[in-house]
């Protein structure tokens, strides 16, 4: 793509389009101090996630003039893009980077810039701006529609979703013999490696070398957070109905745990905080009845259903549950996949992360937990009338689903409306 200086240069000259961006470079002493990363990084991954494109460093975008890069610079300017590439896109975009000099022209001088040429990603990449696309010589915010549709199409056979990829510094020896192995009833009397295979937990690598997936590191390892920090569960208790007015009391978190270890272990602690920190009231007119706050059976639902289907890609957002007076939030990363919309929740079903629901429809309910079912995730999609129905019926309230950018929100009220401060 504008293999020659004097292609470039004519592309330069006619300005930034669907396939061409142009950046001046500014320095501070031998330091890139403009273009910023976040800049660079939502270039990058806007013609990824296109059909591809040229970024060029040392021209003006508003005048089209050749600005130019020192020649002793040319190589930290580099490496500030490759590093870019790396660090700040996920999946990382692998650019073709070119030091180019280009030619003066009849009107202008050239001078040596940088062609970072960035192929069209074969998987659908996230920058600091969020999921964006190239569209003409802008970049916008995909639409959740077209944002599914784009990793559906982008989606390898070979390789899966998230949760079936590879985890590349981890080994078999990370797993736990006892996670493992309740998983034997239900696949056929074979080997370990064999049943691993068959459930998704390992893959072979680049090398040919079999390690952990994702769903594997989840579901078979004792410390998942070792590989993947942000899958985990943070529940907080609050004084009050909000965190505003929680802030004002001197113990303002009443309880609180980062819920970690395999996922079955993080829903039964998360569970159990909620029975914890719950108020339950009692009376004594026809023998002692207690009212509970909430339906722990929706509850659980609710919380199985947050940490089956969020998006463990995402970095730094974990599951989160708060606790305030009068309801529970729960906080699940990631968009709703494939167009469904939030008044779908009740009567669709699409799964994020197919191998992780698997484990979880074959995993054993932990003690404590109420629930009729058997194990712990429900593959015929009555979770969410579960927790609509179970919680309307007990507090009078109909739970509330709302979509924050890349964070799905339940509320699920208390059954007490104006419930004291414990």
């Amino acid at each position: 793509m504008l293999d020659s200086p004097d292609e470039l240069l004519r592309k330069v000259r006619l300005g930034e389009d669907s396939y061409l961006e142009l950046k001046e470079v500014v320095f501070a002493g031998k330091r890139v101090r403009g273009p910023g990363r976040d800049q660079i990084a939502d270039e990058l991954a806007a013609f990824a996630n296109a059909d591809g494109g040229v970024l060029v460093l040392g021209v003006s975008d508003k005048t089209r003039e050749v600005t130019g890069i020192p020649l002793g610079l040319l190589d930290v300017v580099e490496a500030y893009v490759s590093e870019i590439a790396h660090d700040s896109i996920e999946p990382p975009v692998q650019p073709i980077i070119e030091k180019v000099e280009l030619p003066d022209d009849d009107r202008r001088p050239g001078g040596l810039v940088l062609k970072v040429e960035v192929p069209k990603g074969l998987f659908v990449h996230r920058s600091p701006g969020g999921y964006l696309l190239r569209a003409g010589s802008a970049k916008r915010k995909m639409t959740t529609g077209y944002l599914a549709r784009l990793l559906e199409q982008r989606t390898p056979p070979h390789q899966g979703r998230f949760d079936r990829q590879v985890v590349a510094d981890a080994s078999l020896d990370d797993f736990d013999a006892r996670l493992v192995d309740r998983f034997r009833g239900f696949v056929a009397d074979e080997d370990r490696i064999t049943m691993l295979r068959k459930l998704d937990m390992i893959r072979e690598d680049e090398a040919g070398q079999l390690r952990p997936t994702v769903a594997g590191v989840l579901m078979g390892t004792r410390t998942p957070q070792k590989w993947l920090p942000q899958a985990y569960i943070q529940s907080v208790a609050y004084r009050g109905t909000d965190v505003a007015d929680a802030l004002g009391s001197r113990r303002y978190q009443l309880d609180a745990k980062d819920n970690d270890g395999p996922l079955d272990e993080q829903i039964a602690y998360a569970c159990r905080f909620v029975a914890r920190n719950q108020r339950v009231e009692a009376s004594k007119t026809l023998g002692r009845r207690d009212f509970p706050q909430y339906d722990l059976t929706a509850v659980f639902e609710a919380v199985v259903n947050a940490v089956a289907h969020r998006d463990y890609a995402i970095r730094g957002s974990k599951v989160r549950l708060k606790m305030f007076t009068d309801r529970i939030e729960l906080y699940s990363p990631g968009a709703l996949v494939n167009a469904m919309t939030i008044d779908d929740l009740p009567y669709k079903q699409n799964t994020r992360n197919l191998a992780v629901t698997n484990l979880l429809d074959r995993c054993p309910i932990p003690d404590e937990i109420e629930t009729p079912r058997l194990t712990l995730m429900d593959r015929r999609g009555e979770g969410v009338p579960a927790i609509l129905s179970r919680s309307r019926r007990l507090s009078g309230k109909q739970p509330v689903y709302e979509l924050f950018g890349e964070e799905l929100r339940l509320t699920i009220f208390a059954a007490s409306g104006d419930a004291e401060t414990p």
